[in-house]
């Protein structure tokens, strides 16, 4: 074959193929109304099973907490004699983070205490809740559910996504 030939070949080809239909397909468009039910649905179930984890955890180690309504767990095992924390103050402790699994996060043994001003900076929503029940002095544990802590994506870090975080703190200075 001559290469015209190949070429008219080439040519029809291509205009055979380029002739099919191109159309972008239809797609289903889902409102959000289909998607609410479906997603509060998994929620509902990953926030039972969290809270039967917690639970759990809880009763194992035959500790006395009391629940918040966003359901954080605290106890105050060690009554301080300082003032309440209050928010916008800035609050010093030393802390220990861990996993239900009793994996060992972060300490302020290897971090040094950390400060931070309440109710404003950077830190777990439940850290905020919990600190307000507390007083310089005291020494408590927190346990709080991912929502309160990191989420849906951990801290990028130690701390995985969708973590259970276990706190142990000792208020040392609010000013």
């Amino acid at each position: 074959m001559t290469f015209q030939k190949h070429f008219l070949i080439s040519i029809f080809l291509v205009s055979i193929f380029s002739c099919t239909e191109n159309e972008p397909k239809q797609r289903t468009k889902i409102s959000a109304k289909d998607l609410k039910e479906p997603l509060e649905k998994i929620n509902k179930t990953m926030n039972a099973r969290e809270v039967e984890r917690i639970t759990a955890y809880i009763e194992r180690r035959k500790w006395d907490m009391k629940q918040t309504g966003t359901g954080l767990r605290y106890m105050i095992y060690e009554e301080g004699k300082g003032d309440l924390v209050k928010t916008r103050q800035h609050v010093s402790l030393n802390f220990s983070v861990e996993l239900l699994n009793g994996t060992k996060c972060y300490s302020s043994d290897e971090k040094g205490s950390i400060e931070f001003l309440v109710g404003r900076d950077q830190m777990e929503s439940g850290m905020h809740e919990g600190i307000l029940l507390l007083k310089v002095g005291d020494k408590a544990r927190f346990i709080m559910p991912a929502h309160l802590a990191h989420g849906f994506v951990g801290d990028d870090k130690k701390i995985p996504k969708q973590s259970t975080v276990v706190y142990d703190i000792e208020v040392l200075s609010v000013r």
